[in-house]
Parts: structure tokens; sequence; C-alpha cells
């Protein structure tokens, strides 16, 4: 056996298991303190990019399912809206039948007269209200447009608002709700029944449940107009209108709170696509954290034997 003093090749392997050891042992307790398994990306440098692109989705699908809860927040506000109104048009139906009792005077229509013009106004500024500043129903085809929208018209002739229902934006799907068109949906056409343009300036045979104003004459474009005036079937075609519009609002609803429940479990399955890139497995590592802790004080007790060799070299010299 050579005995050298300035080479230890025993103690210079020794040292470097020691070092990868100790590396490892370092590497070990970083992942059983931090859950991750992946702390830098020399780690895995493919996994943290993919783990990055499902964090990225999933931070985008919780905004996503923000937006939807407030689509079925501004719907249902909506639909309270459309409700009361419905029960306005059925008591203005009602103020119609009470109008024809033989047993009243004119002094007492003209008191029916009096609520039927006020419900006309009540209705009007309900068309008006708005959910955070965002109108809950559209007189116009567009925010800032100036062309009237026309109750169950052509696609152009309605307003609607998209709501994204994924986390791909404008690429992925989109879930078109309603304004309901409140305004248009009030005023019928007395010949057809049909629905009409709100402005319609014609108050003869197309009568405008809604209005701005008590004053003026019912024939009046804005003004509103008397009982006397308006036969039941207007009132009956101004609740099925308003029935529409309710069912086309608990449609969206629908549509809406199925794709919020969907997108809830891709969100969880991406949570957990990620979590089984990045997240440790607590018992393996605990395992390998037994095992590089013994190696390091193995290795640190044979380094020391290690250095101890070279004291051989006294005993020849003596």
């Amino acid at each position: 056996m050579n005995l050298s003093l300035n080479s230890n090749s025993s103690a210079t392997e020794a040292k470097l298991h020691l070092s990868r050891n100790n590396l490892n042992l370092q590497k070990s307790i970083a992942r059983l303190s931090s859950g991750q398994r992946i702390e830098k990306p020399s780690d895995d440098a493919g996994g943290m990019a993919v783990a990055m692109k499902l964090e990225s989705k999933v931070m985008r699908s919780a905004a996503a399912m923000q937006n939807i809860l407030n689509g079925i927040s501004y719907l249902e506000v909506q639909d309270g809206v459309l409700s009361n109104a419905g029960e306005i048009v059925d008591r203005m139906a009602e103020l119609k039948s009470l109008y024809h009792d033989v047993m009243k005077n004119d002094s007492d229509r003209e008191s029916y007269n009096k609520e039927f013009r006020d419900l006309q106004v009540q209705l009007f500024e309900m068309s008006q209200m708005k959910f955070n500043g965002v109108s809950l129903f559209a007189r116009f085809t567009t925010v800032d447009g100036a062309e009237e929208a026309l109750f169950e018209g052509e696609s152009s002739q309605i307003h609607t608002m998209q709501i994204f229902m994924n986390a791909e934006g404008d690429d992925g799907v989109v879930a078109s709700i309603h304004k309901a068109l409140l305004l248009p949906g009030l005023t019928i056409n007395a010949d057809d029944l049909s629905a009409e343009e709100f402005d319609d300036d014609n108050q003869s045979t197309i009568f405008r449940l809604a209005n701005e104003s008590t004053d003026g004459d019912g024939t009046d474009a804005g003004k509103v107009i008397s009982l006397g005036a308006v036969g039941v079937s207007v009132y009956t075609q101004a609740l099925q209108n308003i029935a529409t519009m309710r069912a086309q609002n608990g449609a969206s609803l629908s549509q809406l709170e199925y794709g919020y429940d969907n997108l809830t479990k891709n969100k969880n399955n991406l949570n957990a696509a990620r979590g089984r890139i990045m997240d440790v497995d607590m018992a393996s590592e605990s395992t390998r954290f037994s095992k590089y802790n013994i190696l390091v004080q193995a290795s640190t007790s044979m380094l020391a034997q290690a250095n101890s060799l070279t004291e051989l070299s006294l005993v020849l010299m003596r």
C-alpha cells in the first residue's frame, strides 16, 4: 500500500460523497418545508413550465367564474323587476275591469284613470333601472345607439351582452344574455297585438303602457293613455311579452349556472394537474430525508477516518 501525505484519495472520495449527500439532504429539507417538489427550474425545467401555464389558466378560470356570478346577479335583479312589471300590468287589467263597472260614476272612473296614469310612469321608471351602473333594460340596439330595439325582432333589432364562459376569453365559449326589451314589450299594436318600437308616434292604435309623464293626451307621443282607450287584449299581450322576457331570462340564468358548474370542475381538475407536477409526495420525501440524513452522518464519519489514515506515516518515521 502506498502512503502519501500530499494526496489522500480516500479523504477526497469521502469528501465528494459528503458534499453530494449534504446537497441532497438540503433539497429534501427544502421540499418538506415548502411542500413543493420543484423549488427551482433546475429541479424539473419542463415540469415547471407546464405548471406555470396551468396556474395561469387556473387564475383566468377563477376570473371567468367571478364574471359569470356577476352575470347571474344581473339576471336575478332583472327578473325581479320584470316580476314587478307583470304585477303592475295585472293591476292595469284589473283597473280596466273596474272602470267598466256600471255602478261607477265619472268621478270614480277618473280615480281609476289617475292610478292608471301613475302606473304607466312607474313602468317607465322601472325600465330605466340599472345594476352597478349598467342598465337592466334596453331601448336601443346598442349602448350608445339611436336605433330603437324591437321586442322579439331580428338579431340586429335586439340588445345582448356577452359573458365569457371559460379561461380562453374571446376564443372560448361565450354566452349572450339579453338586456330585456321592456319598453318595446309594453308597446302594443292593437290591430294585430304585435310589439312595436317605443318611439312610435301613433298612440291611437299603438298603445304604450309605459310613459315618461302623466301630462298631456294619450294620442300624443310620449304621453299617457286612458283606461277607456285600451282593450283587455292589449294587457293580455303585454303580460305575455313580460312572461316571454322572464322565460328568456330564466334560460340565460340556466346557461350561466351550468357554465359556472363546468368551469368549477375544470378549475379543480387544473389545480389537481398542477399539484401532481409541483407538490411533493411527503411520504416519499420523508424517506429520502431519512436516507440522506444518515448518509451525511456516515460520510462525515468516514471523512474523519480517511483523514486519520495519514497518521500511519508517522509510525514509519519513528
